[in-house]
């Protein structure tokens, strides 16, 4: 049986960052606390907002271009908190899909594959999501 983990998964990007804060239970399944969308700049206090919600053991940023001054960011104005990356290939692909299924398709649209359509707003707190999961499925 796994001990629960609580991490904080953030999609980087130099206009904005998905975030999400997951759980994994004694049977490893995943639960959603919270996700949001915000701006590089209000990074800080979105994580804090995260900690007031659950306190996590790690934030996990994506590897992808522009990770590197949000890794910095974190680091300076959250010491102490562990940080790790994750790599976010193809993560925008399965976004799309976990935006669609949380969010339903018009019947026309399930005639093809959701990662066909586009979503009208942002889905970075969906691939931050998606990074999340895959830290703690892997076991971590």
């Amino acid at each position: 049986m796994l001990t629960p983990k609580t991490i904080l998964a953030i999609d980087p990007g130099s206009r904005k960052c998905g975030l999400a804060l997951i759980q994994r239970d004694e049977d490893a399944r995943t639960r959603l606390l919270w996700r949001a969308i915000r701006p590089p700049e209000d990074l800080s206090a979105a994580i804090d907002e995260a900690r007031g919600i659950a306190e996590f053991e790690v934030i996990v940023i994506g590897s992808g271009t522009g990770s590197r001054p949000i890794i910095e960011m974190i680091r300076e104005s959250q010491p102490g908190t562990s940080v790790m990356t994750a790599d976010e290939k193809n993560t925008t692909q399965q976004a799309r899909e976990r935006y669609w299924q949380v969010n339903g398709r018009k019947w026309y649209q399930r005639l093809l594959p959701a990662t066909m359509f586009i979503p009208k707003e942002p889905i970075d707190d969906f691939a931050a999501l998606i990074l999340g999961e895959r830290v703690l499925s892997d076991g971590a």
